[in-house]
């Protein structure tokens, strides 16, 4: 049963299974004597003006937001505190309530509303992976950044397995003395590595133990900050050491999801609640839809993090390889993509012609015999529920290898094979996902190969009348050249609510991830070094939170942008066999699959130059993005005036990458500064190259940057003029870098112009 659970709980997370849930909301099912229904509300108020009687405490908040709940229930304890699910005061100045319509549209009259919204739920998005960025023990990054040591890493997401090796605090020093969390575990479960642990599902904060029912934030955490751990590998295979990104860092859980996916009132009650913990990194591998800033809670919480000096780094989500379909769009947010490590879980489809055809997936059987065996194809009916080998769709399959149709729930369609007495299944992907295959645990033999082997194994099925083949299991094969590709899952620019900021930012790992895992995964493993191997932009979120605690630990005195602009300008666009990266049609991925590129640490750590950005400069870009004084000071917590700061256009904002448009005559030439700050030797020359993107001019000021101190601030000036002609062949977008170079840096920054086609 155990082994049946987890298999289930993959489905669910792996590869945009909770789309489902990605416009949903979440209605309480409740009434008030003849009332419309409730259901929590998202408010936003603004903050009092601090006086003699206001001193800002929690209790003077409590107060102030107890005034907007309707009269009826302002005055009566009984009826309150049910009504009142979330109070926040750090990252947010509002409250999550259960409301009807009603009350909030009496509550709109009120001095000091800003808005409501219904709370929405959104989904998640889901050991070899540090030799694949470089990181060993001893050497380099790891070592200078004393794996992570002091840094406070908090996970948002289904709870964790706290007795796991992978958080073991052997070698672990203390928790610094500014922590003030708790850990909702009883005894002493909690240790130097796993720190705080609490629970904030169901609309409050329960105190019970954040137990991991699904397995997700027991990987993620893991893969941000686990501990070493020998011997790691699930089903046998990818046998090694398994380690987090920053082993020596402390963790501490905020449990807001389940497997209905995680409400956003939990999120900012979370977000508010970590922030005055004392964390460093918050790392948050789910997402929903694109939303202005100020309804979008993770964006509002997490801009409240980086006022406090706190590094948020979010996924990118698993609905690729359709553009704009980013999730955590918010340029003070790193968005993670996600891409594959050179090691695979191969199994190779034999057919009875000889051809053979690699794929991959996590289980395979020491015990199957690779003798031919008859081979059929459901979908030849021409009914699409038996090519996909949909629940019930399958009969009378005895002892044959069955092709099934990708797409979501893979290892269920292996369940429904093997009901219907299937030995195997092959697993081919459907068009849009390409080349991009993933090792599942699957429960019976199987493969899942490439969209093009699968027409070529239907084909051969077509041109013979007794098809035969078998799956030869050949393990854990470490070298792919082609490694990273982006995953055809992972959401793709361009931002729809602020195109003029690029993203995803960055990609890493996120496909066929090992990490820990709460129960066994199949029937063999013994203790409780349990791991699993799943995928999806929930995996490569929490690698960049390592990674950017590793680089935190180094430069205590970072900011969080720059630490974002030491991670994006020194990505990498090329593959091991130093190739252009691809996505999975096997040409070179652009742009806005790649954001700046693929994470390199040990560059980042040492990036010569940063676009730094201090949380301030951010209000004339909001104003730029025409949102009100009201709306911005959701945002922000503080009183704006754009009349006054004045508006600037996106691609102003001092980012790492350039995204421009071009569209009318008027928006065709168009002038952009940017503030580098050396972070290098203190006296260092950089020079220009260029890639000016096709159809637009360029030119930039000055051509080279002469620093004479460490910390030394330059401004450089951009024109870009796009040509009579851009957009009119039908092409959408262009893609260069401008690059600073001196004799130990390379600083690159990415540039996309897209044009009007009209």
């Amino acid at each position: 049963m155990e082994n049946k659970r987890c298999v289930m709980l993959q489905i669910i997370y792996l590869l945009g299974f909770s789309v489902m849930f990605y416009l949903s909301v979440a209605v309480a099912a409740e009434t008030d004597e003849g009332k419309s229904s409730m259901q929590t509300y998202i408010v936003w108020v603004k903050r009092p003006v601090q006086n003699l009687f206001f001193t800002k405490s929690h209790e003077d908040l409590e107060s102030w937001y107890q005034t907007f709940l309707p009269d009826t229930i302002a005055n009566s304890n009984e009826l309150t505190k049910p009504r009142m699910v979330h109070t926040y005061r750090n990252v947010a100045t509002g409250f999550a309530a259960k409301l009807t319509p009603e009350e909030v549209k009496a509550m709109e009259q009120k001095e000091g509303f800003v808005s409501a919204h219904p709370e929405r739920i959104l989904p998640l998005h889901t050991t070899h992976s540090p030799n694949f960025l470089g990181l060993q023990q001893g050497l380099g990054v790891w070592k200078g950044a004393n794996y992570g040591e002091g840094v406070i890493i908090g996970v948002l997401d289904t709870g964790i397995g706290p007795d796991h090796p992978s958080f073991s605090d052997e070698g672990v020093p203390p928790p610094p003395a500014k922590w003030k969390g708790k850990c909702d575990f009883n005894g002493t479960v909690c240790n130097n590595k796993l720190i705080g642990a609490r629970n904030f599902q169901s609309g409050k904060t329960t105190g019970g133990p954040p137990v991991d029912d699904e397995g997700h934030g027991t990987h993620t955490s893991s893969t941000a900050a686990g501990n070493f751990v020998e011997g790691a590998n699930a089903f046998g295979m990818a046998n090694g050491t398994a380690a987090g990104m920053a082993p020596y860092a402390h963790l501490a859980m905020y449990k807001i999801c389940s497997e209905d996916g995680c409400t956003e009132g939990d999120i900012v009650a979370a977000l508010d609640t970590a922030v005055e913990d004392g964390v460093d990194v918050l790392s948050l591998s789910l997402g929903g839809p694109s939303f202005p800033f100020y309804e979008d809670g993770i964006a509002v919480g997490a801009f409240g993090a980086i006022q406090k000096g706190i590094f948020v780094s979010c996924s990118a989500g698993n609905y690729g390889p359709s553009y704009e379909s980013l999730s955590n769009e918010a340029p003070w947010i790193l968005t993670v993509g996600a891409s594959t490590i050179d090691r695979s879980i191969r199994a190779t489809a034999l057919l009875g012609d000889h051809e053979e055809f690699d794929g991959e997936s996590l289980f395979q059987p020491k015990d199957f015999d690779s003798t031919l065996l008859p081979l059929v194809y459901p979908g030849a009916n021409g009914n699409p529920s038996s090519a996909l080998c949909s629940p019930g769709s399958l009969e009378n399959l005895e002892g044959k290898i069955v092709v099934c149709e990708g797409g979501r729930g893979r290892v269920a369609k292996g369940e429904e094979v093997k009901r219907a007495g299937g030995a195997a299944m092959i697993l081919v992907n459907q068009a849009i996902d390409g080349y991009s295959v993933l090792a599942d645990a699957h429960v019976l033999p199987a493969t899942h190969v490439s969209y093009q082997a699968g027409l070529n194994i239907k084909a051969f099925i077509n041109s013979t009348s007794t098809p035969t083949a078998t799956i030869l299991f050949k393990g854990t094969v470490i070298g792919d050249p082609l490694a990273p590709k982006v995953a055809s899952f992972s959401s793709r620019g361009p931002s729809i609510t602020s195109p003029g900021i690029l993203k995803p930012d960055i990609i890493g790992p996120g496909v066929s991830i090992l990490a820990a895992w709460p129960v066994p995964v199949d029937n063999g493993t013994e203790g409780k070094a349990t791991f699993n191997m799943i995928s999806g932009t929930s995996m490569s979120c929490p690698h960049l939170s390592g990674i950017a605690a590793l680089l935190k630990s180094s430069h205590p005195d970072w900011s969080p942008a720059a630490i974002k602009s030491a991670i994006m300008t020194t990505a990498e666009v090329e593959n091991l066999a130093g190739s252009a990266i691809v996505d999975q049609t096997l040409f070179p991925a652009d742009i806005f699959a790649l954001g700046a590129g693929h994470v390199n640490p040990s560059k980042a750590n040492d990036p010569g130059l940063i676009y730094d950005i201090q949380p301030e400069d951010y209000i004339p870009y909001l104003c730029g993005l025409n949102y009100t004084d009201e709306q911005i000071q959701v945002i922000t917590q503080q009183t704006v005036n754009c009349s006054q700061v004045g508006a600037v256009p996106e691609a102003q904002l001092n980012y790492p990458t350039f995204s421009i448009k071009t569209g009318s005559s008027e928006t065709r030439t168009q002038y952009y500064t940017r503030t580098v700050t050396n972070v290098g030797p203190a006296n260092s020359t950089y020079n220009l190259a260029l890639v000016v993107p096709p159809k637009v001019g360029m030119s930039v000021n000055p051509l080279v940057l002469t620093f004479t101190e460490v910390n030394q601030k330059i401004t450089y000036h951009v024109e870009f003029n796009a040509h009579d002609d851009a957009g009119k062949d039908g092409v959408p977008f262009a893609e260069g870098y401008l690059r600073w170079v001196s004799d130990k840096h390379s600083v690159t920054t990415r540039i996309v112009a897209t044009f009007s086609t009209q």
